[in-house]
C-alpha cells in the first residue's frame, strides 16, 4: 500500500528523482520520461471516462486500464535486476490478454476502414485519440529505454495493444464508426477546402 502523508519532500529540488529501487536519476532520464508519459496517458483516460458519463458500459474497463497504467509506471520505476528480474511490480501477459479481448469485442461492431480516420467526432472519441497518441509516444520512449537497459518485455507489448484498443474505442465512441471523419488524401491541394 502507498501512503502519502507529505506531498513535497524537497529531495527533487536539485533536478533529480528517486526510482523505486532507491536510485536517484535526473528528472529528464529516459526512464522518468517513459513513466511520466504513461502518467499523461492515464490522465487523458480520465477525460475519456468523464466524456462517456458515469453509466457508460466501458467505465469498468477504462478504470482497470488506468490501474494497469499505474502498474506500467511501477514496472518502469523499478529497474530490472540481474540478480532478481522478477523484483517489483511487473506487467503480466494476462493484462495484455485482457486488452486483446477488449479489442476483439469492440472491433466486431465496426465496419472495416477504407481510409485513415481523422481524430475527432465526439468528445470521448477525441480524448481517446489523444490518449492513443500519448500511449504511442510512451511506447517509443520505452523502445529507446530498452536500447539502454533491460526491461520487462510485456511492457512494450502492453503499450502496443493499449494504443490499438484506444483506436478501436475512439471509433466505438463515434457511434461505432458512423461519425468517423475519414482522411481524404490531397483534399486541400485540390482546392476543395475553402
Amino acid at each position: 500500500m502507498v501512503i502519502l502523508s507529505r506531498i513535497y519532500t524537497k529531495t527533487g529540488d536539485d533536478g533529480s528523482t528517486g526510482l523505486g529501487d532507491g536510485t536517484r536519476v535526473a528528472k529528464d532520464h529516459a526512464r522518468v520520461e517513459a513513466y511520466g508519459t504513461v502518467d499523461e496517458a492515464n490522465a487523458f483516460l480520465g477525460l475519456v471516462r468523464i466524456a462517456l458519463g458515469a453509466d457508460h458500459p466501458h467505465q469498468d474497463l477504462l478504470q482497470v486500464i488506468q490501474n494497469d497504467l499505474f502498474d506500467v509506471g511501477a514496472d518502469l520505476c523499478v529497474p530490472l535486476s540481474v540478480d532478481s528480474p522478477e523484483s517489483g511490480l511487473r506487467i503480466q501477459k494476462g493484462q495484455v490478454d485482457r486488452l486483446e479481448k477488449a479489442i476483439d469485442d469492440n472491433n466486431a461492431n465496426l465496419k472495416p476502414l477504407a481510409s485513415f480516420v481523422l481524430p475527432g467526432g465526439t468528445t470521448a472519441s477525441a480524448h481517446a485519440h489523444v490518449a492513443r497518441t500519448v500511449v504511442r509516444r510512451a511506447e517509443r520512449q520505452v523502445v529507446a529505454l530498452g536500447r539502454m537497459e533491460s526491461l520487462n518485455p510485456q511492457l512494450l507489448i502492453y503499450l502496443n495493444r493499449l494504443s490499438d484498443l484506444l483506436f478501436v474505442l475512439s471509433r466505438a465512441y463515434n457511434n461505432n464508426g458512423t461519425l468517423d471523419v475519414l482522411w481524404v488524401p490531397g483534399v486541400s491541394r485540390a482546392g476543395v477546402v475553402s
